[in-house]
């Protein structure tokens, strides 16, 4: 088991940017590119294929190609990085002690589902009671189930004597406004409790 609380995954405190890539082509040559490539290998197919005398109807020859492309590239999304070349683990001391923010990986998109609608909700106080107050809720229902076999659904009373006065009644009535920092710390650390 992991030792990262909820509070760390929340907290953007040590946060580092994403290093910007500079992007060649912009829009567009993100969208010709394909479309070139898709061209490309459809004209090179019809042409083998009259070539040994076969007739393919031509959507059907450009709607494979374009499956075919676009497994290719969610394929190599979900792809996990190569190896070090030295075939075991990498040596703790070529860590340079920074995260690659620009890679794709579980623990952030975990982050950027509760980075994303917190800072929207900051503004929006109905944003907070209408995306983050069911997903603490279901946070909550779940560390309930896991630890202690109820839910608030399902045994309100114990529920509420597990979960305290102060956490059974954020849950269970919206705030009017959305809470501060501090005030968010201390429902986690309560949550974490559980």
């Amino acid at each position: 088991m992991s030792s990262t609380s909820i509070d760390d995954l929340l907290s953007v405190e040590d946060e580092r940017p994403a290093r910007a890539e500079p992007r060649r082509g912009g829009r567009v040559g993100r969208v010709l590119r394909p479309l070139a490539g898709v061209a490309a290998v459809v004209i090179v197919l019809v042409a083998g294929l009259r070539l040994v005398g076969l007739r393919v109807s031509l959507p059907v020859l450009v709607a494979g190609v374009v499956a075919f492309f676009v497994v290719r590239r969610v394929v190599a999304a979900l792809t996990p990085p190569p190896p070090p070349r030295g075939g075991g683990r990498a040596p703790v001391a070529d860590d340079d002690g920074t995260w690659n923010w620009g890679a794709r990986d579980a623990l952030r998109t975990a982050i950027n589902g509760w980075e994303l609608p917190l800072d929207w909700s900051a503004t929006r106080p109905e944003r907070f009671t209408t995306v983050i107050l069911p997903r603490l809720g279901e946070l909550a229902d779940e560390r309930l189930s896991q630890r202690h076999g109820v839910t608030r659904e399902s045994d309100p009373a114990r529920a509420r004597v597990l979960l305290g006065d102060q956490l059974w009644k954020f849950l269970e009535t919206p705030p009017r406004r959305t809470p501060s920092p501090r005030n968010l710390a201390a429902i986690v650390a309560e949550l974490e409790r559980l």
